[in-house]
Parts: structure tokens; C-alpha cells; sequence
């Protein structure tokens, strides 16, 4: 299994934007193209339903060696055995859902500033995720911050920082040059006409 700190690109498969039947064929596309680990987001729907689409997605992502990180649910993640879990700002305390998911599961947490990315980890968070850099419509209650703090926070913390929010092949670049080291993708992946290509491209850019 592929190793957190050798993540660059993080993947997301959010249920906005794919069927239920085509998880596992989107995994696929997005392992074949080189996302080093991938997340499974369905905000609205039922635990039932989550546990299904882990238990199509993970045997593909276990395959390849590349983590599978359940969002919102550490009880699904527990029960399927993904290599992780991520909680946001508002979910329950970090102790409590790595006993859900199992004390060996990798935990991530969103953060929408240099103050929550500490308090982050200071936490025994395993890795941050720090956004949204830019406008996005799959957190459109969070205003974007800006890449100007991104290299800051890279310089504070040493835990891996995966930066997230609108983030795309037309502004990797600048998301880059502004500090960043690895990259969280939604819809600039799962929108592409050629997932696989589009995330070679990326990759490319990550080194």
C-alpha cells in the first residue's frame, strides 16, 4: 500500500458528479491515470448506501496499492477496512472516529485557515487538507482563501498538506509556484472527457 507521505495527487469521487454504478470504473480511471489515493464523498446518502459504494471502490483502489479514504462515515470505513477516513471542521472528535474506523486507519481533516491547520496538527491528525484555494461548487458555503498563505502553512506544519478547492490543470501552476506540494481534484477529474489522461497531465506537474 502506497505510503500517505508519497501521495501527491488525492482524488475525490464525489457522488455529485458520478452514478453509484460507475464507482468502480471511475476508480479505475483515476488509479490508471496516477491518483495516488482516492476518496469517497457522498454527502447525500444513506450509511447503507456509503458502505455499498466503499465496497465497490475498495478492492479496486486495494489492487493497485492506493488508499482508500472514506469521508463523513469512520463506521463504513471500519466496516469495509479503507486505509482511511477525513473529517471536517463540524464532524465528530478525532479520537472517537479512529475508534470507529480502526486505530490503524489514516485520519484527515479539512482546514480553512493557517489557525485550523494548526489546531489540526496539534490534533493526531495524520494529514490536512487545506482550502478552498479557489471558488468551488462542492463547497460553496466556504469562501475560497487564496494561495497566498500556502507556503506559510507548508513552512509551519510538517504533516502532509494536500491543498483543495477549485483547484485544476488551468491553475495548477500557480497552486505550485505558491508553495503547494500536493493537490486535491474533483471536478476537473471527474468533468474530463479522458479521466486518465487528464490525471497524467496532472501528475506530470506534481513530479
Amino acid at each position: 500500500m502506497k505510503r500517505l507521505e508519497d501521495c501527491l495527487l488525492y482524488g475525490i469521487l464525489d457522488m455529485g458528479y458520478v452514478q453509484p454504478a460507475d464507482v468502480a470504473r471511475v476508480a479505475s480511471q483515476m488509479i490508471e491515470g496516477g491518483v495516488d489515493i482516492i476518496q469517497l464523498r457522498a454527502k447525500k446518502f444513506s450509511t447503507v448506501d456509503v458502505q455499498w459504494l466503499a465496497e465497490q471502490i475498495h478492492p479496486v483502489t486495494s489492487d493497485a496499492g492506493v488508499p482508500f479514504v472514506v469521508n463523513d462515515y469512520p463506521d463504513v470505513a471500519g466496516a469495509v477496512r479503507a486505509e482511511g477516513v477525513h473529517l471536517g471542521q463540524d464532524d465528530m472528535p478525532l479520537e472517537k472516529a479512529r475508534g470507529l474506523a480502526g486505530y490503524r486507519t489514516v485520519i484527515g481533516k479539512s482546514t480553512h485557515s493557517i489557525a485550523q491547520a494548526m489546531a489540526a496538527a496539534g490534533d493526531d491528525t495524520d494529514y490536512i487538507g487545506f482550502g478552498p484555494l479557489y471558488a468551488t461548487p462542492t463547497k460553496p458555503e466556504y469562501p475560497p482563501i487564496g494561495i497566498d498563505e500556502v507556503r506559510t502553512v507548508h513552512e509551519m506544519i510538517k504533516k502532509p498538506i494536500f491543498c483543495i478547492g477549485g483547484i485544476k490543470l488551468e491553475n495548477l501552476q500557480k497552486v505550485l509556484e505558491a508553495g503547494a506540494k500536493r493537490v486535491v481534484i474533483v471536478s476537473g477529474i471527474l468533468q474530463a472527457k479522458d479521466m486518465t489522461a487528464y490525471c497524467r497531465k496532472v501528475k506530470g506537474m506534481l513530479g
